[in-house]
């Protein structure tokens, strides 16, 4: 198989600009959310504007803090405080709004979402988690087998007979060197009942910039770390990964 030229990758810089802008627009909201209706506050109790003035710098200041522990964590690559907890404040409330910000200043969703799961991943190696290589899960689509294979792995990797044609014969190599589990779902139905049927402590997804979002924001806060498949011939069909990113990813993890 001719190795096609696989993504550059994500930049995480992206997203962690993307979530100071929205960071000060919150900021700028809560303010005037405390300004505005300041003079009639007065009118209720003459100390009522003081109390909420207080109410809205603490959950400012939460916010400026948590979004410069984020950048942090990511810059250094360590886990200084709380980092599970934010990652679950950036897949479930942070995201939605970054991509809306991001549409307004005419980034792509995709952009956007590569950048997101280069942060993602981020957070969960700073974790610096070492998990026994039984209790993870190499979750895969069933688009990198060629579509004209008449030997289907879904279910079963390790049927692959190792022609080579696709990325197929390397995964299985993998998962029977590190002794890791490699499911192949057809669908993210399948994906969530092999998760639940399995229970990994960590899956590595491989997936489109949309799956591999949603996939993630659906298992937290399982870790999920995610590698971006290449698309030569379109969505869903003949995708292609590089398998040495699988290596490297599973290297940071397992114990």
């Amino acid at each position: 198989m001719q190795n096609a030229e696989h993504h550059k990758p994500p930049q995480k810089r992206l997203f962690v600009a993307l979530m100071g802008v929205t960071c000060i627009l919150v900021v700028g909201l809560i303010y005037l959310g405390w300004y505005i209706p300041t003079k009639g506050l007065a009118n209720i109790h003459p100390d009522l504007p003081r109390w909420t003035g207080m109410f809205f710098v603490i959950v400012s200041g939460v916010a400026l803090f948590g979004t410069a522990l984020l950048v942090l964590t990511t810059a250094l690559g360590k886990d200084i405080l709380f980092t599970k907890f934010m990652r679950g404040v950036v897949i479930k409330f942070l995201l939605p709004l970054i991509e809306m910000i991001g549409r307004l200043c005419g980034i792509s969703k995709d952009t956007i979402r590569q950048s997101f799961v280069a942060m993602n991943n981020s957070l969960v190696i700073s974790q610096r988690l070492k998990i026994k290589p039984d209790r993870i899960l190499i979750l895969l689509p069933h688009c990198l087998q060629l579509a004209d294979c008449e030997i289907k792995v879904t279910g079963d990797i390790n049927k692959c007979v190792g022609c080579g044609r696709c990325d197929i014969m390397g995964l299985a190599r993998v998962g029977r060197k590190y002794n890791v589990d490699i499911s192949v779902a057809t669908g993210g139905t399948l994906a969530r009942k092999v998760i639940i049927e399995k229970r990994p402590k960590l899956v590595l997804a491989v997936a489109c910039e949309r799956d591999l979002t949603s996939g993630i924001k659906d298992c937290y806060p399982l870790p999920v770390i995610g590698v971006l498949n290449d698309r030569p011939f379109g969505p869903c069909f003949n995708t292609q990964v590089d398998v040495d990113k699988i290596e490297e990813a599973l290297a940071a993890v397992l114990l």
